[in-house]
């Protein structure tokens, strides 16, 4: 089995050989939306202000430049020794397979030594990001809703990754204990259950006031978008509720301190992630038949394509985030979930 994400990416070369320059890439998902991306690189050039190192970025898919462009932007600087961070919340196929798959490949064909480092994952600069956001969203609401008479919906992203999609949860449960809500619900935007639009229908029933909706996502996007449409419904039928939405992440300040300190940690050997109950790792429960499986990325087919005049890309053979892993995800097992993607669509 190759190295996976807690194993850093080597270089072809020899442990002997000294860097003579480092560089960082920072490597994101990459969105079919225009201001998603933009935001993405924004947040990069925080980080090149922040960092004494020439810093570029790239995209697994949908958007440019991609995970090579930056690479070999950074190869052209003069860098030899790259510290590759995921621009990712957690960890799940994408930071766990795709990527490292990706870094290996440019690694061997370059003699370019490459480090790997961890996602942001659960940390106090990204819970208080975070609860900034929530209290900017309690701000900006109508009326004085008592904490306690308030309940809280983080949503994550959503993985087939059930170690990522409990990260969420543990961020929901500080968030809740931290601000000493009424209550509070973790759902998903997508692949795995419950999705926003039945959570809240969940959550009105427990009799709050206020319903605040955070988006745990670093960037805009199609997801997000769906967040907020989703809260507008449920906030449509329910007008005894009062439903706010609060804003994602984006380029908070505490966001930036953590990718900082990813990127030195590579420098001091700090770059294993929690692999406790990794699924590729561990006989998780009802992901047995997914340990050992190889390391490969699976999205060499939507390199660059999603946004801008560029996109020719054949939607027919687009692969899904919903649960459908046509493109050569191991299949999630819980699909057919009745609170989940594949049977609200049938619905």
């Amino acid at each position: 089995m190759a190295p996976r994400a807690s194993s850093p990416v080597t270089a072809a070369a020899g442990p002997e050989r000294m860097s003579q320059r480092i560089g960082v890439m920072v490597c994101g998902h990459g969105s079919r939306d225009d201001s998603a991306v933009a935001e993405f690189a924004v947040l990069a050039r925080h980080l090149a202000r922040r960092l004494p190192y020439p810093v570029e970025y790239g995209y697994l898919e949908f958007a440019r430049p991609i995970l090579r462009d930056g690479l070999d932007s950074l190869r052209a600087q003069g860098v030899d020794h790259v510290l590759a961070v995921p621009g990712m919340l957690f960890a799940a196929g994408h930071a766990k397979n795709d990527i490292p798959s990706v870094l290996n490949t440019y690694a061997a064909a370059n003699a370019l030594r490459i480090d790997y480092g961890r996602e942001l994952g659960i940390d106090p600069k990204m819970l208080r990001a975070a609860a900034d956001r929530i209290e900017q969203a309690i701000a900006g609401a109508p009326g004085d809703v008592p904490a306690h008479e308030t309940l809280l919906v983080v949503v994550g992203r959503g993985a087939s990754d059930p170690d990522a999609n409990s990260n969420v949860a543990k961020v929901t449960r500080m968030l809740w204990e931290g601000f000493g809500f009424g209550w509070a619900e973790t759902a998903y935007s997508g692949v795995t259950f419950p999705l926003v639009e039945p959570a809240l229908e969940h959550a009105a029933k427990l009799g709050f006031r206020r319903i605040i909706v955070f988006p745990y996502f670093l960037f805009t996007g199609i997801l997000v978008d769906r967040i907020y449409d989703a809260t507008d419904r449920v906030a449509a039928r329910l007008a005894h509720i009062q439903f706010v939405k609060a804003p994602y992440l984006n380029d908070h300040p505490g966001v930036i301190d953590t990718f900082a300190e990813r990127v030195e940690q590579i420098l001091h050997g700090e770059t294993a992630m929690n692999c406790s109950l990794c699924k590729y790792r561990t006989q998780v429960l009802g992901f047995e038949t997914e340990v050992g499986l190889p390391q490969e990325s699976h999205h060499h087919h939507v390199e660059g394509t999603g946004t801008g005049h560029g996109h020719h890309h054949d939607h027919a053979h687009e692969h899904s985030h919903d649960g459908g892993h046509g493109h050569g995800h191991h299949p999630y097992p819980h699909a057919d979930h009745p609170l989940g993607p594949r049977t609200l669509k049938r619905g």
